[in-house]
């Protein structure tokens, strides 16, 4: 699931909006992605069923992205707790958790991977 700190608790998102948030695209709300590192479960999971590509293809675009100076990698944390805490202090933090982890009620979720 991918759940946000936002006022808005009616904020949804479909399955392209969530990639393009996390791909450093635009989409028509004020959120900014957090991640996972790369060897964690939750990440590999939520890459091969949103993002639709492997780690090395999005380390690859992230490493063109930085090089040419146009988007940066979400921030990444060491593990889903960390992840947690940093989405309850910052507004408009966007991350994904996985199914069935407690979700506190500042946090509202904005897409359920089916």
């Amino acid at each position: 699931m991918v759940v946000a700190n936002t006022g808005d608790q009616s904020i949804q998102l479909n399955r392209q909006q969530v990639r393009s948030l996390f791909m450093g695209g635009v989409i028509p709300y004020q959120l900014k992605a957090v991640a996972l590192p790369p060897e964690n479960h939750t990440r590999v999971l939520f890459n091969t069923k949103i993002i639709g590509l492997t780690e090395s293809r999005i380390q690859s675009y992230w490493a063109q992205m930085r090089f040419t100076g146009r988007k940066r990698a979400p921030r990444e944390f060491d593990n889903e707790t960390s992840m947690l805490q940093f989405l309850l202090r910052n507004v408009g933090a966007t991350g994904y958790l996985p199914a069935g982890m407690d979700v506190p009620e500042q946090l509202t979720v904005i897409y359920t991977i089916p």
